[in-house]
């Protein structure tokens, strides 16, 4: 015992003294009395009460731990108040979070410890004991007790200089000092702003100095507070929030259902494997004692404690109504999970002093006077159950420029109001409003659903009625964003070119939030919510959960619509040759500007064409992933369509692989580029061929036929008949790579007559370059990242992928040495050359290693 004492103590855990058997006393040299009360907190001090009692006597700041507080669970959240300019942080957004709990040592201190652990086990197994002796947690800081209350008994500590240092609990992580390039805390121009404490949280802010170093003089590339100080001060926030003494009943993850979630480790005495149970994030939302009968009879009812955001008083005023409106948006989604003014946005009370932006009780949307083009929507919970705690979205000012652009080119062809640099007011609020929704959504729980729009029929797309009824995607939380298949002579009215709240969103809310009795088990609701996915869920496509793409299935991609990518983005590429003549028109403000809206427009249009083209030929080898729980139907994996993958790839003929000469527009070209310029749709191009001609796509493609071939011959006739009828048949890989080849050869059966313009040249060049790599990958090192170059080789090295590619690259090597005496032209003999000299010396090469 002594011995073990004496190790500890060198760990400074210990102080004045140590019982060990209650009896024996070992007093150490550094004995600190405990003082009266009244001598530590004087008359002069300044005294709140809350969950913490905070004391301020002079410059000393001491904290008052009631006994009730100890091993309390209490979660820690920090945030920036100010920030420096364009240090890529601003006011409002998190520095980071713990759960914390005080704990008394058995030598006058109070330690303060990290709850690290995600294991959790009932305390009546016997296991739960090697979960405890597993899971120590970590002491952050041990204070010294200076006083007791003589009436209460609660501890009294000074935690002056713990507040002001550099510690792990209430300042940045190292991420964010690299980025900031901090070096060390300056004390001396550090201090602790302003305490405030209430019934369930304590407020501390703090004011940090730090010496920086910078890479140049530059304010435009370090940040300019430590170009011209030396030194980045920051304001921060550090909430003490009590946890739930009971954490709200835990509703168990469903992959069929887009929730953030968090993981438990669960150990019990009867199981014979750990297992991992996840559990979703969810506001606590309890229908009030009086409205219970209500509740069970499934009228509407309002909650106990509604969902409330305030809107940052910073935000310009003529904002704040639009960002209302998409809060309360979910007021419909949350009644079809029985509540009725569940949630609600208000203007935040900036005459009330009692309210802090930062404080932990609030949700808030913060604005950010930023050049950033962006908003996100965190949530922050309690990570024993997945309570939502609170959420501070945050909301770039420079969201609006980018909202403009996409509407600009995505809707200009059908929405005269987005053919200026400036929408009115009144269009630009109801883009903020869909995003505020959007953005709450995820405060509430939700994950994207980038599988939403793949539900809504392309033609619906252009039926005004129907999308009156069902909008364009079945769910606000999908990359949607405008409805661009719409066409002129659709009369397609304003409102049904932006997204909603959908179906999915208001089936998700009710398969979170709604309640279950409280007899009922964790695995009974389980078994409850699962057969409310399959009787609702499962055979209605508007309730699909894509995820944000999963495992190359092509109905879940960002920033698509509809079920037919082909025919989507044809009407898209229709509508961007509508809109590119009229840019140069569109982008001029004032009679004095350069091009540089004009730029930034064509450049945003370019983008737009890149995505139809990625939409498209992602069902080339996809598969589609649609996960089911064992007592439902069907498979999980299924192979899209053979008839699907060549309308893609002759799309991507008609549309990318031939030069979409539309896009060169000279007219915009020479006053934005050199002239003829085409950089950007060849890189498009490079890399649609690698997609192409990948060897992870290739190997895909072939095992999907393997499988198909081995069905086939167990099944018969029959088993064809089917795939044909259902229009299931493999695309083989070989048939895939002749249809290719023709796409990009076809004209060297012209002889003499083949003139492949520049363009085409490039083409060929981008086929060559990666069937090479797919029969030598160790060539596509040079091409494509290192780690693409493995999973390139390793995917491949058994397979048939090397055997095709060598086998395409003789027959274009067949087919060139034919070509090239007929061909006089001096250009077009020379490309034709030098393709033959490459795979040739590919060739040489292999016969050397072989």
């Amino acid at each position: 015992m002594i011995i073990s004492s004496l190790l500890l103590s060198s760990c400074g855990l210990f102080r004045s003294s140590i019982k060990i058997d209650n009896s024996n006393l070992v007093k150490l040299d550094t004995v600190v009395k405990i003082e009266p009360y009244k001598k530590i907190i004087t008359k002069e001090a300044i005294t709140k009460n809350g969950l913490i009692k905070i004391h301020q006597v002079e410059n000393k700041y001491y904290f008052e731990l009631s006994k009730s507080l100890l091993n309390k669970k209490i979660l820690v959240v920090s945030r920036f108040i100010r920030t420096p300019e364009l240090g890529g942080y601003y006011g409002g957004e998190e520095i980071g979070k713990r759960v914390i709990f005080f704990e008394k040592a058995p030598n006058d201190k109070i330690l303060l410890r990290i709850k690290t652990s995600i294991s959790t086990a009932s305390e009546e197994d016997a296991i739960a004991q090697a979960v405890e002796n597993s899971n120590v947690a970590p002491i952050v800081e041990a204070f010294e007790i200076n006083a007791t209350n003589d009436l209460t008994g609660a501890f009294v500590f000074e935690v002056t200089d713990f507040l002001n240092s550099d510690n792990y609990l209430l300042t940045l992580s190292k991420a964010q000092k690299t980025r900031y390039k901090l070096i060390s805390l300056d004390k001396s121009k550090s201090f602790i702003s302003e305490i405030k404490t209430f019934p369930i949280n304590t407020e501390i802010k703090s004011v940090k100095t730090y010496t920086a170093k910078t890479s140049s003089e530059s304010i435009y590339k370090d940040v300019p507070a430590a170009v011209l100080s030396g030194m980045v001060t920051l304001e921060i926030n550090n909430s003490f929030v009590l946890l739930p003494t009971t954490p709200m009943r835990k509703r168990i993850y469903d992959s069929r259902v887009g929730y953030f979630a968090s993981v438990n480790l669960q150990y019990d005495d009867n199981q014979q494997k750990v297992e991992e149970k996840a559990f979703i994030h969810r506001w606590r939302l309890e229908p009030q004692e009086k409205d219970l009968e209500k509740w069970k009879d499934g009228q509407l009812v309002e909650p106990k404690k509604k969902i409330v955001y305030y809107i940052d008083p910073a935000t310009p005023k003529k904002w704040v109504p639009h960002l209302i409106d998409g809060i309360n948006d979910w007021n419909i989604a949350f009644e079809a999970a029985g509540f009725k003014n569940a949630i609600t946005g208000k203007v935040w009370p900036v005459k009330d002093s009692t309210m802090s932006l930062e404080d932990a009780r609030f949700s808030v949307i913060r604005y950010f006077a930023s050049p950033m083009k962006n908003a996100y929507g965190p949530n922050i919970v309690d990570p024993r159950s997945g309570e939502i705690i609170e959420s501070h979205v945050g909301w770039y000012h420079n969201l609006m420029s980018l909202l403009n652009s996409w509407y600009m080119i995505q809707t200009g062809a059908v929405d005269s109001r987005a053919r200026k640099m400036k929408i009115d007011d009144e269009l630009m609020g109801n883009l903020i409003r869909f995003v505020s929704s959007h953005e709450i959504g995820h405060t509430l729980g939700l994950r994207h659903n980038m599988g939403a729009s793949y539900a809504t029929p392309v033609d619906s797309l252009r039926n005004n009625k129907w999308l009156s009824k069902n909008g364009h995607t079945s769910s606000i939380m999908d990359y949607a964003r405008f409805n661009y298949v719409a066409q002129p002579e659709d009369s397609i009215s304003m409102e049904n070119l932006m997204p909603r709240i959908g179906d999915y969103d208001k089936w998700a809310i009710l398969w979170g939030y709604t309640k279950f009795s409280g007899s009922m088990s964790e695995d009974e609701e389980r078994e409850m919510l699962s057969k409310l996915i399959v009787n609702r869920a499962t055979n209605n496509p508007r309730l699909w959960f894509g995820g944000e793409g999963r495992d190359y299935d092509p109905r879940s991609q960002t920033e698509d619509l509809g079920d037919n990518a082909a025919l989507a983005s044809t009407y898209g590429i229709k509508n961007l040759k509508r809109i590119l003549p009229n840019l140069i028109y569109w982008t001029k403000e004032r009679e004095s500007d350069d091009y540089q809206n004009l730029k930034n427009s064509y450049t945003a249009l370019l983008g737009q064409y890149s995505r139809y083209i990625t939409h498209v030929k992602t069902n080339i080898g996809g598969i589609y992933v649609t996960p089911k729980s064992v007592e439902e139907e069907g498979d999980v994996y299924g192979m899209v369509s053979k008839e699907r993958q060549k309308e893609a790839l002759y799309f991507l003929r008609d549309n990318i692989l031939k030069e979409p000469v539309w896009l060169l527009d000279n007219q915009i070209l020479n006053k934005i580029k050199s002239p003829q310029s085409k950089e950007e749709v060849i890189k498009t191009m490079e890399g649609v061929m690698s997609s192409l001609l990948s060897g992870i796509q290739l190997s895909r493609m072939g095992f999907i036929a393997e499988r198909y071939e081995r069905d086939l011959a167990e099944f018969g006739q029959e088993f064809q008949k089917e795939a044909t009828a259902s229009s299931l048949e493999v695309y083989k890989p070989q048939e895939y790579l002749d249809d290719l080849y023709t796409i990009v050869w076809h004209d060297l059966d012209m002889g003499r007559k083949f003139s492949p313009s520049i363009y085409q040249r490039h083409v060929q060049k981008a086929y060559l370059k990666n069937m090479i790599a797919l029969y030598r990958p160790e060539k596509a090192k040079k091409g494509l990242s290192g780690l693409m170059a493995i999973l390139s080789q390793s995917l491949t090295v058994n397979t048939d992928t090397r055997a095709l590619a060598l086998s395409y690259l003789t027959s274009l090597k067949k087919d060139l040495k034919r070509t090239i005496p007929k061909v006089s032209d001096r250009m077009t003999n020379a490309h034709l050359q030098y393709m033959y000299k490459q795979i040739e010396d590919v060739f040489n090469e292999a016969m050397k290693l072989e």
